[in-house]
């Protein structure tokens, strides 16, 4: 079904008007950093710097040249284009004064020069690069001033004709000849593709694909027999799982391309890379990333934009209405050792995805200070709960099970709230800030879709004096007793909060008595007897819910204690013009309602 899915998606984007976005059969896009410019006897011209960008973000250029050879620890060239090293022979500084490395750099600049020979003959341009490659000397190439960049940085290079603006693979003649190489590569043994249904040669080693998170820098692979206890039956390598050579071409092109560098149909967030795309092309393909990542810079409302366009769509959930039943596709990949796993996999309606978005917008919903982002990127919820706020700390397939869970509309992963929890424990400074409080309101109320339980209430966005819950009371109470204690010392440098938070939000009964004495002493100090009187007021209005305190919280309540204490937090600093019935706001003035 995956394979299908990008096979298909190949398919489209190949029959588009932009079908230059994709390569066709036996071609693949490569960044060139320098052509070298050749007159038509072979001599060199001069080298055309192609790198774009600035600084140290410089990149070669975007070109389509032959499909790479599979390489391994044995030495295969590309065709027309490669690393200087295989081109010229180049060997690195650091290794010139080692015979085998020198030794290796002649055999892989004599295999680029070979296969030339071999499959291309009789070509004017490409025996104008077979002439230049063989008569070169040292002293021509370190005549262009762009040879002593290209002999430390071993870019990956290619050729062109004097005259002419296309590389010499990009010829008429020679795309011809190229095209007849790479159909001739395909004659191997036939057999029913899986993935068509159609009998034809099959791939035994399918390309490497690039661009995943934390895999080998030279690509994994999805589909791979590399050791004889994968495989069945006596067949051999991709003949266990027999993929089509155009089927294998069409999905790996496909998958690489969503990978790219500068593809928009990816996110890369904890340890799982994740592309998407649509049946056919959509808005909401384009859209989709920036509903989770991480603002831009140079656009940093972006993401709320969109997120209001989600909301203002069509009651059905649907992006929009045209595109609702378009199909929509999800892929979660992480690396495992020299192969990539499939983390999750999602098909569902344009409709239907995003009606789970907004359902995971509506979740994350809680009052919060005017300095915070309306919506929280994936990868700002998860450092916020990774030790020390880190991103390379984030628990392992914690990012992939929390966008499955989005996308499939089920519970949230248990991890996620003890991973918060743990969190808030930890974090003395800040404990409970809004993007935790946020995620601990969403996990709680979709628990609570999916086992609902006749005593609780969800958790609501502001204050709620009358939630039943015992663990969010007493997080209202502990964020009162604070209180008490920062406007009775003016200035304090520690609170309540960084000695008894752990406590008070496990085991309620070990400390709160003694926290309840503390008030007593804290609001003596406090000159303002309309303060007190607010107080006490609040404190009664609170204890009336608070029956005993429980020897224990299970983790549920104290995710409620933790939203009790935000949002009480919360409720103090909120400006009295906006108040509510269900939020309430200490002054010397206010009354408690």
């Amino acid at each position: 079904m995956i394979l299908q899915a990008l096979k298909d998606y190949y398919d489209r984007q190949a029959a588009s008007t932009k079908g230059e976005e994709v390569a066709p059969f036996g071609w693949e896009h490569k960044e060139i950093s320098y052509v070298f410019v050749l007159a038509t006897d072979g001599t060199l011209s001069h080298i055309d710097d192609m790198r774009e960008g600035e600084g140290k973000k410089l990149r070669g250029k975007r070109m389509l040249v032959p499909e790479g050879a599979k390489k391994t620890s044995g030495i295969v060239a590309n065709l027309l284009w490669d690393v200087a090293g295989y081109v010229f022979g180049v060997v690195a500084p650091e290794g010139r004064s080692d015979d085998k490395n020198v030794a290796r750099a002649k055999e892989c600049q004599q295999a680029f020069l070979d296969r030339l020979v071999k499959e291309l003959p009789d070509l004017p341009a490409v025996e104008a690069v077979v002439t230049f490659l063989t008569n070169m000397t040292p002293d021509c190439l370190r005549a262009d001033p762009h040879w002593e960049t290209i002999e430390t940085t071993n870019p990956v290079v290619s050729f062109r004709i004097v005259g002419d603006m296309q590389l010499v693979c990009r010829r008429p003649e020679v795309v011809a000849r190229i095209d007849g190489v790479a159909m001739e590569a395909t004659v191997c043994q036939e057999a029913t593709c899986l993935v068509t249904g159609q009998k034809g040669p099959i791939k035994t080693l399918h390309r490497a694909i690039k661009g995943v998170y934390g895999a080998q820098s030279s690509g994994a692979n999805i589909v791979s027999f590399n050791l004889s206890a994968f495989e069945s039956f006596g067949k051999e390598q991709g003949l266990n799982a027999p993929v089509g050579s155009i089927a294998e071409f069409a999905y790996t092109t496909a998958l690489n391309t969503l990978l790219g560098r500068e593809s928009k149909q990816r996110l890369s967030i904890g340890d799982a890379s994740t592309v998407f795309w649509s049946a056919s092309g959509s808005k909401f393909e384009q859209d989709f990333a920036s509903f989770f990542a991480e603002p831009s810079k140079d656009d940093p409302d972006a993401q709320t934009s969109r997120v209001s366009a989600l909301f203002q769509s069509v009651h059905s959930g649907a992006y929009l209405s045209d595109e609702s039943s378009n199909k929509f596709f999800i892929l979660g990949l992480s690396p495992n050792a020299g192969r990539i796993s499939v983390r999750f996999w999602q098909v569902g309606s344009i409709g239907e995805v995003a009606t789970r978005i907004r359902q995971y917008f509506d979740d994350f919903a809680i009052v919060k200070p005017p300095n915070e982002p309306q919506y929280y990127s994936l990868w700002r919820i998860l450092v916020n709960v990774a030790t020390q706020d880190k991103s390379e700390n984030i628990p392992p397939n914690l990012a992939g099970d929390f966008m499955r869970a989005i996308i499939g509309g089920t519970p949230y992963p248990a991890i996620l709230l003890q991973a918060a929890l743990r969190r808030i424990k930890s974090d003395i400074e800040h404990r409970v800030k809004p993007v935790r409080a946020a995620l601990i309101k969403a996990y709680l109320n979709r628990y609570h879709r999916f086992h609902p339980e006749s005593n609780h209430k969800e958790v609501t966005m502001h204050l709620d004096v009358n939630q039943p819950s015992l663990g969010y009371q007493i997080g209202r109470l502990f964020a009162v007793l604070e209180k008490i204690q920062e406007e009775a010392n003016p200035g304090i440098n520690a609170t309540i909060r960084e000695r008894y938070y752990g406590a008070a939000s496990t085991t309620p009964v070990t400390v709160f008595s003694r926290l309840l004495q503390l008030k007593n002493h804290h609001l003596a100090k406090l000159s303002n007897r309309g303060r007190v009187v607010n107080f006490e007021r609040l404190l009664g209005e609170i204890m009336i819910h608070v029956t005993d305190f429980p020897s224990h919280l299970d983790l549920n309540e104290q995710g409620r204690f933790a939203i009790g204490y935000y949002h009480q937090r919360q409720a103090f600093f909120t400006k009295k013009e906006l108040k509510d019935e269900q939020e309430l706001l200490l002054n010397d003035s206010a009354d408690i309602k």
